[in-house]
């Protein structure tokens, strides 16, 4: 049985409607994100299963208890925000002991307790310190450490990360992860950034103007978008009208670019179905005029764009009067790249193609 179940969760505010029959679950020791742009309705949903605001029809079960009438301090969950809410006044080490003083704990276990987690977030020592002395990292790790201080049921993150630069985000993404997992706490997280989403969680729930587009591991989300509005939320701007030619294993499909053969055809497309071919970012690679005999997936083009990101180099490729796409090459292709406005030649790799039917778009 699931932790944590949301069964037809519905919220408006007014006459504006948030939430449209959300349903999912989560098993224990799992890490969930709920993913989406600004205002899909993810925070709210997070502050329903809190307890924080009420749903107007659907229900929530945890550990097979209907929580329609368990209040907020009765759940047991814990609560981490993008603006940490440390106590600027109290030390590290009252900041972490605060939940468990309001829980009556005893002085000795406290003090047993604070030390533990600030050993797990690799802050010992730092009891006596001030928070303003802290950088924005140091004072990430506290805030965390106080969240999982009274050993929530349930680990509720509301875009824990968003106050940092993307430096120390970088930084913190996997040890956050290395860190929930250490203490097998089950964790509900939001945040609009698939990075972050992709290294910390188990699971993914990419919302769209309040309703779930997709649920599924991070590389298969990635791989294996459900949706028009899924690949162009992850970034993935290559949609190509086109139509299967062939049956799997290894589908062949006609575009504009020519026939192409993919390893990403979802079950039930068929030959002869219109489809919407995804193109994934990482799937090109360099090849010359002179590599053209076995032409299965090769593309001509114009570069119109190049800019130099280190490991990567984005290249902005023309196609006929009116294809644009874009691509990431490893950072070492930039020094093979033809001048801008010259014909260019890339081979597509099949495992970064994809077939979603022609009618899955956005709402």
């Amino acid at each position: 049985m699931p932790l944590l179940t949301v069964a037809g969760i519905h919220k408006s505010f007014g006459e504006t409607p948030v939430l449209h029959d959300v349903s999912f679950a989560v098993e224990r020791g799992e890490i969930v994100c709920l993913l989406g742009p600004s205002g899909c309705g993810k925070t709210t949903l997070l502050r329903i299963v809190a307890g924080l605001e009420s749903a107007d029809a659907g229900r929530l079960l945890f550990d097979g208890q209907d929580l329609a009438q368990v209040p907020v301090h009765r759940r047991g969950f814990g609560l981490m925000f993008q603006d940490f809410a440390l106590f600027p006044h109290r030390n590290v080490h009252d900041n972490v002991a605060f939940g468990l003083r309001m829980l009556g704990w005893d002085q000795h276990a406290i003090e047993d307790r604070v030390a533990e987690m600030l050993d797990l977030v690799d802050l010992a020592g730092y009891d006596e310190r001030q928070i303003h002395e802290l950088s924005g990292g140091q004072q990430q790790r506290v805030a965390l450490a106080r969240s999982l201080a009274p050993s929530p049921a349930l680990l509720m993150l509301d875009e824990p990360l968003g106050s940092l630069d993307r430096t120390l985000r970088e930084e913190l993404m996997g040890e956050l992860r290395r860190i929930l997992k250490r203490i097998g706490v089950t964790a509900l997280y939001v945040t609009h950034d698939q990075q972050e989403a992709f290294a910390i969680a188990d699971r993914v729930i990419i919302l769209n103007a309040g309703r779930i587009e997709q649920v599924g591991e991070p590389l298969d989300v990635y791989r294996h978008p459900a949706s028009r509005f899924v690949a162009h939320f992850l970034g993935m701007q290559n949609l190509l009208s086109g139509q299967v030619m062939s049956r799997p294993p290894a589908p062949a499909v006609a575009t504009s670019l020519g026939l192409l053969t993919c390893h990403g055809c979802r079950a039930g497309i068929g030959v002869g179905d219109a489809v919407t071919v995804l193109l994934r970012p990482d799937a090109a690679s360099l090849t010359s005029a002179s590599d053209l005999e076995d032409g299965e997936n090769v593309i001509h083009g114009q570069l119109q764009r190049c800019s130099f990101r280190g490991s990567q180099v984005k290249i902005q490729v023309g196609h006929g009067i009116d294809t644009t796409l874009v691509f990431e090459l490893p950072g070492a292709a930039a020094d093979d790249l033809p001048p801008l406005d010259q014909p260019l030649h890339l081979r597509l790799d099949p495992d970064g193609i994809s077939l979603l039917p022609a009618t899955s778009g956005e709402r």
